[in-house]
């Protein structure tokens, strides 16, 4: 439940502060004729996120176990590059997306309402797209048959918004910086854990062989129905008899991953330019 918490919280509050971005600026410059289009975007946005989550799960349900499996194994991989791709993009580019949404929003101010509702839907679509996938394949690798995961989820998209909400009030001060870069190490451990998975998933479905060439086995040490058991699948995906593969993968992503996300980052000095007349 914790490691989709995460999840729903990250992503969510990557979404929250777009769009606080983009009313904060509306407001500012005095165009609150324009919040009625951008809170149509947003709001398509939303819905394109939720209809696609719905997909992926009522749509799968209809197919064989085997292709179940290598679906749920391919969207898992996918779902891992892209998240390993937004937390690196996210690190890199954090302290200039401020800037950059405003250049976006002047470009549609001057073009219109269609310009303004495509913007809005463009900066809040590509975060809930990737939300839904993610989620999704999280949740498909710790489904223990309850709602915990899926509850886990809505409560980190609800403190999103609320987190959204206060920073707009400015009520909220942390540093984003140092809590993208935690949050982001966490996603990469879940990440792993999903991706490893994913890998199992189509070993199911024998596009990969060696199911039964397992790593090792503790389900004596570590009952998969025990209540920690259960902690660790839910945090980590972690499962206690794992195949060579998937071992091999966790290892292969998570550490090369975790060691460059975490590495420190070049500052580069801009040279001063003098302001001509």
């Amino acid at each position: 439940m914790f490691s989709n918490y995460l999840i729903g919280l990250r992503e969510g509050l990557e979404a929250s502060l777009v769009v606080c971005i983009l009313i904060a600026y509306l407001v500012k410059t005095d165009r609150r004729d324009a919040l009625k289009p951008i809170w149509a975007g947003i709001a398509v946005a939303i819905a394109l996120a939720f209809g696609f989550g719905c997909a992926l799960e009522f749509g799968s349900q209809e197919l064989t176990f085997q292709a179940q499996e290598a679906l749920g194994g391919s969207l898992s991989i996918l779902a891992v590059g892209l998240v390993t791709w937004m937390v690196f993009w996210m690190r890199r580019t954090a302290r200039h997306l401020k800037s950059e949404l405003h250049g976006r929003l002047d470009a549609a101010l001057a073009m219109g309402t269609g310009a303004l509702v495509a913007t809005a839907f463009l900066a809040v679509g590509r975060e809930g797209l990737e939300t839904a996938l993610f989620v999704w394949a999280s949740v498909h690798a710790a489904s223990d048959g309850t709602p915990r995961p899926l509850l886990g989820v809505a409560l980190g998209l609800l403190t999103a918004v609320l987190l959204g909400w206060l920073f707009y009030r400015g009520a909220l001060r942390i540093n984003l910086a140092k809590f993208f870069t935690w949050t982001g190490g966490m996603l990469v451990v879940v990440a792993a854990g999903v991706l490893a998975y994913g890998f199992h998933d189509l070993q199911e479905a024998d596009f990969l062989p060696g199911l039964t060439d397992k790593a090792f086995d503790i389900s004596r040490t570590i009952p998969p129905d025990s209540w920690y058991g259960t902690l660790l699948k839910g945090v980590f995906n972690f499962q206690p008899d794992p195949t060579t593969l998937q071992v091999a993968v966790w290892l292969l992503y998570l550490i090369p991953t975790l060691a460059l996300f975490l590495a420190p980052t070049r500052t580069t000095t801009p040279t001063p330019v003098r302001d001509k007349v």
